[in-house]
């Protein structure tokens, strides 16, 4: 895609890039220091993006100007909604409302990923972790996005400790951009102190993202784990976490859609917990869609088992105290898929949202669990 601008009195253009995937806005304005934020919030509520020609801080100071402009009270309370699906669905809209309107404000990006505004920072290893090696060609950028790249660039610098790896320092996970991060510990938890299918010396980890479930179960011992992903970006920091904790001897990192060829005595699969589709790359970590993730490990995880073996399918109820998901929803996926529940192991989340009374779903937050469910063939 391409955005298309006057600057000058001449016709410019350059590659629009979007990891949400979101068409080039269709009217752009030139837009610097002197612009109100009432006027930015109108023209970018309509649709105008704003290329910005002054101060890079300043910038960043509009954006969170817009931000409160939208995060506003509404004059007229929308009514009650009819469910706690409606709510969540709302909400959604809302959230996605948001972050076009946010995504109004763009940034040309040079084609060595140098940002010739003042005050600009240096985003060159930020810009080449998310996007690959500069090629030359400039681009336009959302500012927003390429402020979520600075956060990712720290993310991944810094780390995340996962006791269930064992003791610092060899316990960090540090995520690449659009790879989710192992923020909520107690998932792997319930990894760390399940009890491994007898003979287990070969674990698949579907899905891996960071690696870190692999990383669990061959701490734990497992001789050989196989990890798959689609997304390159998941495999290619998999690798990277793997080699930092020093298991490339016990761990095999594989490009598959779910399942690799063969069978194993425990498959592992943490999938999205909630159906839906996602707005961003980091969002397909957290939605679902048509729960086709869950529908396809299910589905297919009888005909991979090793005799004896077992499946275990990690997931948060939270779908259900949205009214997303029913559990005689799952259960049925169980029956289809030809499985039993062996056992099921339960866990309350820790993280700061499962507390926080002005999240607007705390209700249902408050009543979450994190499951791991032992899964075998009748």
């Amino acid at each position: 895609m391409v955005l298309t601008w006057h600057e000058g009195g001449q016709p410019r253009q350059a590659p629009w890039r979007s990891e949400a995937g979101w068409p080039a806005p269709a009217r752009v304005q030139m837009a610097d220091d002197q612009i109100p934020a009432d006027v930015a919030y109108r023209l970018a509520s309509e649709g105008t993006a704003l290329l910005w020609r002054g101060d890079f801080q300043n910038a960043r100071q509009l954006l969170q100007a817009l931000a409160r402009r939208l995060d506003r009270p509404p004059r007229k309370p929308a009514s009650a909604p009819a469910s706690p699906a409606q709510a969540f669905y709302r909400h959604r809209q809302a959230q996605g409302r948001r972050a076009r309107v946010l995504g109004m404000v763009v940034i040309e990006v040079d084609g060595d990923y140098g940002i010739r505004l003042r005050r600009a920072p240096d985003l060159h290893v930020a810009c080449a972790e998310a996007w690959g090696p500069p090629h030359g060609e400039p681009c336009v950028v959302a500012l927003r996005e390429l402020l979520g790249l600075v956060g990712a660039h720290e993310w991944r610098k810094t780390g995340v400790e996962v006791p269930a790896l064992g003791p610092p320092p060899g316990n960090r996970i540090h995520a690449h951009y659009g790879v989710f991060s192992p923020v909520r510990g107690e998932y792997l938890d319930l990894i760390a102190a399940a009890t491994l299918p007898a003979g287990a010396s070969l674990a698949w980890d579907i899905g891996t993202g960071t690696g870190v479930i692999a990383a669990v179960l061959a701490r734990r011992g497992v001789a050989h784990v196989v990890a798959t992903d689609l997304n390159p970006r998941a495999l290619a920091c998999a690798r990277d976490n793997i080699q930092r904790l020093g298991l490339q001897g016990q761990i095999e990192v594989v490009e598959a859609d779910l399942f690799p060829a063969g069978t194993a005595p425990l498959i592992v699969c943490n999938p999205p917990w909630l159906p839906g589709t996602p707005s961003s790359a980091l969002e397909h970590a957290v939605y679902d869609p048509d729960s086709r993730m869950l529908r396809g490990f299910l589905g297919g995880l009888r005909e991979r088992l090793a005799p004896r073996g077992e499946g275990w399918l990690v997931l948060s109820d939270l779908a259900e105290h949205l009214g997303l998901r029913t559990r005689d929803e799952l259960r049925a996926l169980f029956d289809a898929g030809g499985l039993v529940v062996r056992e099921r192991l339960d866990v309350r989340p820790r993280h700061p949202k499962a507390s926080d009374a002005s999240d607007p779903f705390a209700a249902a937050r408050s009543r979450e669990i994190t499951s791991l469910w032992r899964l075998g063939t009748a």
